[in-house]
């Protein structure tokens, strides 16, 4: 049985790259994280991800306004998703396709019709995310963190849904960490270590659109320091 992940995991600088990363997180969580990590650390770092993610779309409000209820629709629907992104885990983990459905009709409550909610639109990103799905229930020797990047970026490359893909693929790749073990408790945060360097983001992601192992490499190498940002931007990283 082929391991879907590994050709990618195994790129020039990958590994050595991932495996610097996954120590840094690792030291984290150790050294300042699960052994006093509650679950308002963990709604903390999901409330944190819902502002990056909403920021990346171009909707910035501080934490404490989203905390509070405020924000315009972008925003809120990205603490929507937040809240309930963690509860998804099990039905990800039997029915990806099933989740992301899920994912997009929270995030884009408000903002497209509600026919349109969680119902993918386009046949080659339907297809894309079926493969995707298929490729998530082969075992694979690849690291957590590279699974969680490629399945981020195959997402928003799909385009199945109408609007919010990007969206969709950071929530996406939040539940893989978790389930990959390589974050647990989920204190890490991700979007956060995107949203740091937006235009660095949107350059990786497009070099991996662009179909090629080239881009792939690229994505990869950027992904690697996102995660670093992650786990600096976690609740448990503070002083």
């Amino acid at each position: 049985m082929s391991d879907p992940f590994i050709s990618a995991a195994l790129l020039e600088g990958i590994p050595s790259a991932y495996a610097g990363t996954r120590d840094g997180i690792d030291s984290m969580l150790r050294d300042r994280g699960l052994r006093r990590s509650t679950p308002d650390d963990t709604a903390r770092s999901l409330l944190l991800g819902a502002a990056a993610t909403a920021t990346l779309e171009g909707s910035a409000y501080d934490v404490e306004t989203l905390a509070g209820g405020g924000g315009d629709e972008l925003a809120r629907a990205a603490v929507r998703l937040s809240t309930e992104l963690l509860g998804l885990l099990p039905v990800w983990n039997h029915s990806p396709v099933q989740a992301l459905a899920r994912m997009h009709a929270i995030a884009a409550a408000g903002s497209v019709e509600d026919i349109d909610l969680g119902r993918p639109v386009d046949p080659a990103g339907v297809s894309r995310l079926t493969a995707l799905a298929a490729m998530l229930g082969e075992p694979t020797a690849a690291p957590g963190l590279v699974v969680a990047a490629l399945v981020h970026a195959e997402i928003a490359a799909a385009g199945a849904f109408a609007t919010h893909n990007a969206v969709v693929g950071r929530a996406a790749e939040r539940l893989v960490l978790v389930s990959k073990g390589v974050d647990p408790a989920s204190v890490t945060v991700p979007e956060a270590g995107h949203a740091a360097e937006p235009d660095g983001y949107r350059s990786a992601l497009a070099a991996y659109a662009g179909g090629d192992m080239t881009g792939v490499h690229q994505w990869l190498m950027y992904a690697s320091l996102a995660f670093t940002r992650a786990a600096e931007a976690s609740p448990l990283a503070r002083p």
